[in-house]
């Protein structure tokens, strides 16, 4: 397990961490923008006009309303990323990161559009009566691509448990623990059973379900992150400003946070805004084939309000809470995790200017610097490292008041631990102190600094719920539609009740295997699709302006 969780992750260096993938996605977004002359600005009000219903017709082919695809769309995009992952990519990259996460945006809603479009061209019915799309069908279908197909298809299925089941489960199991001393065995247990009932039913009960959980769960934690940014009104005309600003100059290596380069920013806003809604993946255009229409565009139209929504909405609204709140830059008592601890040659002080530039310079791999990785041993007394010639660095920030334990955390440890390259060399070490924290900590931090108070993490907490949670019943939805492409559809329920065992597995297990395993699937699944989309640029344009002129002729001057 471990020579092939290595493999995983030397397979995911050279795919999901690669350096050139978000230029790919970028890049794929700009030429469509630009081919398509900015669908997404040109068409955004139409889009609106067509998810109410406006231009239905009776006894249009599918199983759900515009509405009900868009809602089951937006649940599998809306997750626990839209509060940690916003939170994790203004720790990693600064306030620039939210700039770059909006420009992801933008372009994501062209890449949406011509993916869901064509997928729902060719799309086809099953067997059993329900609609089926998705890239893995106008492979097929109109490239004559049946071994991408299947790779693709076998890719969904590996992201379903890897994005939307095992990762989702594991996030709520330590939210409610953490809020509400909850065991991740019995959170695991309750969810599980309620997943197999919504699922079970096919994609009317997920339709009907997402369709009432979504609207729920925005205007929940709307009204939450509402509290913070009223009450911290004075501060988000500056936080905007240091949206901006940090676009051309980086983040400063000032106070605690010690700051990101230009390109750093850059890489972490694009790879959270892309994973965040999911444009460009295949996964949305699964989803909208179950859409009553007679007209493909009408809805890839609709699509185009998945990345505003997902991201330049609800992401925003994040990043405004957490930058105008302050928390991003202050220090908490956390239990510090290895991935992000090292102990560092050197006595360094964050007071000391040059101290900080050369901290800086080592975090972004910088040239400039002389700091080394700690090698020795540091004594122990009653829980206090002894001072030396070292400096205790965690999640970017110079870490205070740190303290060691030996297995547990309520014990303080007294004896010597042995540091090898930066870390200690025992797995049971645990360090932890105050420091900078990110993710979902972080947000959880800033929703207790509005008018609801400590009340606020409780929010984050249902949120997190939610929002994961609906996540969870959309990626189920496309494995089994995947499914069905691959082995029909008797091989349907036999996934449903995998997808829910390991639901309830993932509450109390280790997910990192899953995480690297879901981070290549996504490219795998990712990179298909848009050599693709490219293969069809010209069928795109053909198709949507064969839309427009019926659409003039049947509804005149309602463009």
């Amino acid at each position: 397990m471990e020579s092939f969780h290595d493999f995983l992750k030397l397979l995911d260096s050279h795919l999901g961490g690669a350096f050139w993938f978000p230029y790919v996605l970028l890049g794929v977004g700009i030429f469509f923008t630009i081919y398509l002359k900015f669908p997404q600005i040109r068409y955004f009000k139409h889009a609106w006009k067509v998810v109410t219903g406006k231009f239905d017709r009776k006894g249009a082919p599918g199983d759900t309303s515009h509405f009900q695809s868009l809602a089951t769309a937006l649940s599998g995009t809306v997750g626990t990323g839209n509060i940690g992952g916003v939170a994790f990519a203004i720790f990693l990259g600064g306030p620039a990161a939210l700039f770059w996460m909006w420009a992801t945006a933008f372009l994501g809603m062209t890449t949406k559009f011509v993916e869901v479009t064509l997928s729902h061209k060719y799309r086809v019915k099953t067997e059993d009566g329900t609609m089926v799309s998705g890239p893995m069908y106008y492979m097929e279908r109109r490239l004559n691509m049946k071994w991408l197909a299947v790779a693709f298809a076998i890719a969904t299925v590996i992201s379903s448990f890897g994005t939307g089941s095992l990762p989702q489960v594991n996030n709520i199991a330590d939210s409610m623990e953490t809020s509400f001393g909850i065991e991740p065995m019995i959170t695991g247990g309750v969810l599980a059973v309620l997943l197999g009932l919504v699922i079970l039913g096919g994609i009317k009960r997920i339709a009907a379900v997402t369709s009432r959980v979504v609207p729920f769960m925005a205007a929940l934690y709307l009204i939450g992150a509402m509290g913070v940014i009223f009450a911290n009104l004075e501060n988000i005309g500056p936080s905007f400003v240091a949206i901006v600003g940090d676009i051309f100059t980086g983040s400063a290596a000032t106070g605690g946070f010690l700051g990101a380069t230009i390109a750093y920013a850059f890489n972490r806003g694009v790879n959270r805004g892309l994973f965040s809604n999911e444009a460009g993946q295949g996964s949305a255009p699964i989803a909208h084939a179950a859409a009553k229409a007679d007209e493909p565009v009408s809805e890839g139209i609709v699509s185009i309000l998945e990345p505003f929504i997902d991201t330049i909405v609800i992401c925003t609204i994040t990043g405004l809470v957490i930058l105008s709140s302050g928390v991003w830059h202050e220090k908490f008592e956390n239990v510090f995790e290895r991935s992000s601890l090292t102990f560092v040659k050197g006595v360094y002080s964050e007071q000391n200017e040059q101290d900080r530039e050369q901290m800086y310079r080592y975090l972004n791999d910088l040239d400039g610097h002389s700091i080394e990785n700690f090698n020795g041993e540091i004594q122990v007394i009653k829980g206090r490292p002894l001072p030396g010639d070292y400096t205790v660095i965690h999640a970017r920030s110079f870490a205070e008041d740190v303290k060691v334990s030996l297995g547990d955390l309520e014990e303080d440890y007294t004896g010597t631990i042995n540091i090898e390259n930066g870390l200690p060399v025992r797995d049971a070490v645990i360090v932890h102190g105050k420091s900078l924290i990110h993710s979902a900590a972080l947000t959880t931090q800033a929703f207790t600094r509005g008018f609801f108070g400590e009340y606020g993490k409780y929010i984050v907490s249902i949120g997190i719920l939610l929002f994961a949670f609906s996540t969870a019943i959309a990626w189920s939805y496309y494995g089994d539609r995947a499914m069905t492409y691959l082995l029909g559809p008797r091989s349907v329920m036999p996934y449903r009740v995998i997808y829910c065992a390991g639901f309830f597995w993932a509450s109390f297990s280790d997910t990192a295997l899953v995480w690297t395993l879901a981070n290549v699937a996504i490219v795998v699944m990712t990179l298909p699709n848009l050599f693709g989309i490219m293969m069809l640029r010209k069928e795109m344009k053909q198709t949507v302006n064969q839309y427009w002129e019926d659409f003039e002729k049947q509804h005149p001057g309602e463009k």
